[in-house]
């Protein structure tokens, strides 16, 4: 497995794909036992993974509680990244929830119990809950990295003008910087493309990406039946004409490389990644040991360019405003003719 520096703003180093342990516990009334999950852990250990991303809400705190299990004999091998917001308790409730300064402490202190360690390596705010004023999110996770109880600090499922507009308060008040963001992004989810992947290259952040497999579109294993869809997070229905037609390429492109959907899907990101200025990273949320055997695999695909465009073209969506409108005026804006096509387009 290769590795990579997390972002542009820091020197933490992680590998190129990391492991979602939401599938951890069987709190939520699926999931995997620890026994399975210990072979999921340890196989993505043997393959050099290192990042590790659990979250408070997962299994209502088992997925946590496995995780600092497993990786309690070398801690210090292990990058953990752990969320707040939603709370560990079936039943949050308002003294419990959000992202306010209350809500952090107290659940960086009960993410700490649970993981059996003495610090997190990456602390997310998990959603962003509308109501708590970006000053106090990132005053409070650089009062918790003084602390020494967190070393870097992000942002998941936030819009890309609040990321940017924390990133700059912190710069420019001495700060603890965000070091990333967390994004759904596939094939089949392209909509980061618009606004939080370019703030995510032009401010240096990392970006790590969950659901790479849309959800198990990409597998295919919807692709005619609806088994599994309800148990399980993330089962998603061929259900647009766009969708069977990007499935019918991805298809195609795994019979022309002998591979399976789910590994083209994978290599796509990582292409992505190989031409991305900051880090982008797939987060593996295999249930169990085959489902990781087999999107490890995706490690050793590499993608054709004629290939890449075939998947681009059939996954592309709508840039919306106002960038289509700056598209289509771009050469009159830049004075059109020769001084277009001579300048520097990045």
């Amino acid at each position: 497995m290769n590795y990579t520096t997390f972002g542009r703003n820091s020197g933490l180093r992680v590998s190129a794909l990391a492991l979602g342990t939401g599938n951890f516990g069987t709190g939520w009334g699926y999931g995997s036992e620890r026994e399975e999950a210990k072979q999921v852990f340890d196989r993505y250990v043997e393959a050099g993974g290192n990042f590790i991303d659990t979250a408070d809400a997962y299994q209502f705190g088992q997925s946590e509680e496995i995780v600092g299990e497993f990786i309690a004999a070398e801690r210090d091998r292990f990058v953990v990244a752990t969320k707040y917001s939603l709370s560990a308790s079936p039943e949050p409730g308002i003294s419990r929830s959000g992202n306010s300064r209350k809500n952090m402490i107290q659940s960086v202190e009960n993410s700490l119990k649970r993981l059996k360690t003495d610090r997190i390596d990456l602390l997310w705010a998990h959603f962003d809950d509308q109501l708590t004023p970006l000053e106090e999110i990132v005053r409070a996770f650089d009062d918790l990295v003084r602390a020494g109880k967190i070393q870097y600090a992000g942002l998941s499922n936030f819009p890309a003008w609040r990321i940017a507009r924390a990133d700059t308060l912190a710069e420019l008040r001495g700060w603890s910087r965000i070091a990333g963001i967390q994004v759904e992004y596939s094939l089949v989810q392209r909509t980061a493309e618009r606004e939080l992947l370019p703030m995510a290259e032009a401010l240096g952040l990392a970006a790590t990406l969950w659901s790479p497999l849309g959800g198990g579109l990409l597998t295919g294993k919807y692709r005619q039946s609806n088994e599994g869809r309800l148990t399980g997070f993330g089962g998603r229905l061929v259900h647009t004409e766009q969708d069977t037609t990007l499935l019918d390429t991805v298809f195609a492109v795994a019979g022309e490389l002998n591979v399976l959907p789910l590994q083209v899907a994978i290599a796509w990101l990582q292409d992505k990644a190989a031409r991305s200025s900051t880090s982008l990273i797939p987060i593996l949320g295999s249930r169990n040991l085959a489902q990781l055997n087999d999107t490890l695999q995706a490690l050793n695909v590499r993608l054709e360019k004629d290939q890449i465009a075939r998947l681009d073209a059939v996954s592309a969506i709508s840039a919306g405003t106002p960038h289509d409108q700056i598209a289509s005026t771009l050469p009159r804006a830049q004075g059109g003719g020769e001084f277009v096509k001579a300048w520097p387009r990045a």
